[in-house]
């Protein structure tokens, strides 16, 4: 299956993810919470914001391969959640706001055409 590939990448970026703030934790002393640390709270706010859309999108690309969506468009549907994943991360640590809502857009496009593409098939 090639969406286990995407969803093997994403996993690593979500260790990245994670081993940012647990460093940015230890480093300000902070166990709960963000303690006002601007760094903290970016941090946590894209980690956060992974693992709230990455599994959904996940599962509706895997279900459209399964169904026999054609592999390049499976690529292109991974690949894009993989780079909007990954710019959308960086864009909420250093706080670019342009590259935040470009990823998020990708990000909404992946959804809904999985979505339209999965009720369609039936």
């Amino acid at each position: 299956m090639i969406i286990s590939s995407y969803a093997a990448l994403l996993a690593l970026y979500y260790i990245y993810l994670s081993v940012n703030v647990i460093k940015i934790r230890k480093a300000e002393g902070i166990s709960l919470g963000n303690g006002s640390n601007t760094a903290l709270e970016r941090a946590t706010r894209a980690h956060g914001n992974f693992i709230e859309y990455v599994p959904i999108s996940l599962i509706l690309v895997f279900l459209l391969e399964y169904q026999g969506l054609a592999s390049h468009y499976v690529h292109a549907l991974g690949g894009l959640l993989f780079i909007s994943r990954v710019v959308h991360g960086s864009a909420i640590i250093n706080n670019n706001l342009k590259a935040r809502g470009l990823s998020m857009m990708s990000t909404f496009a992946i959804v809904i055409i999985s979505a339209v593409l999965l009720l369609l098939s039936r």
